[in-house]
């Protein structure tokens, strides 16, 4: 029989708090509610205390958030799942890092699979990611300016002026970087958009994504395309070329 993983529930609202751990009770039989706290101090304190596998944080609290928590344990040994509200500041951040999260109101069934896929985690050797460690750093910066994506052998942590345009492939996604690399993400096409919609980079058809700034030349023949400076050629989609111009000449 496997071991329990040892949970500590923190959040603000004393109801939210009852209410992960009734749903805990009737549908995660995986997870052994170890502690609970209502703020940040309290949460490190608890923390420390009961050595946990996993921690159910809130992001925004009074007294230190969820990050300010996260923050204290540079050498983390438990896993996370945040716990915010989708209108949140931070939510791009938390997306770009990669890092397990449950929207407000909360969802029992995706609250389940959010659970589910920690416990799978921690069930099987794995190199330590470094999701935590990017989070922080992306949220010290004025947008987020690193993007973890997953990979066959792990994660990897690209910085967004190395990815020179996105190419899907059915429910997969291409990366093609600088440096002539490219990597294959078992995520959509439309996942990276959302994310990446506000750095420059432009849906130029429905199977690419493009990086404004790696653009070398657009070629009117032939119903148009954009040449990157890889020198790959994008299709776009005559709807979308004249955004495409407008976009290029404010850059």
């Amino acid at each position: 029989m496997k071991a329990k993983l040892r949970t500590i529930i923190i959040d603000d609202e004393p109801d939210a708090v009852n209410f992960i751990h009734s749903i805990i009770r009737e549908y995660c039989p995986a997870l052994d509610v170890i502690g609970k706290a209502n703020n940040a101090m309290d949460g490190i304190k608890v923390i420390n205390e009961n050595h946990p596998d996993l921690v159910l944080l809130d992001v925004e609290m009074p007294h230190g958030s969820g990050f300010d928590l996260l923050a204290q344990f540079p050498e983390k040994t438990f896993d996370v799942i945040f716990i915010t509200a989708f209108n949140h500041y931070a939510i791009k951040a938390i997306k770009f890092s990669a890092v397990d999260y449950i929207l407000k109101p909360i969802n029992i069934n995706e609250f389940i699979l959010a659970i589910e896929k920690v416990a799978e985690k921690r069930s099987s050797p794995s190199i330590p990611d470094r999701n935590f460690e990017m989070l922080l750093e992306n949220l010290n910066s004025a947008s987020p300016a690193k993007l973890a994506i997953p990979t066959s052998e792990g994660m990897e942590y690209l910085s967004t002026k190395e990815i020179i345009r996105i190419e899907a492939d059915r429910s997969y996604s291409w990366f093609f970087l600088t440096g002539k690399r490219k990597i294959l993400v078992s995520k959509n096409l439309k996942e990276y958009q959302d994310l990446l919609n506000d750095r420059n980079f432009f849906r130029s058809h429905n199977s690419h994504l493009i990086n404004l700034e790696h653009v070398k030349k657009y070629i009117r023949a032939d119903g148009g395309a954009i040449e990157m400076i890889d020198g790959s050629q994008v299709p776009i989609s005559r709807t979308r070329r004249d955004l495409f111009l407008t976009h290029m000449s404010r850059l």
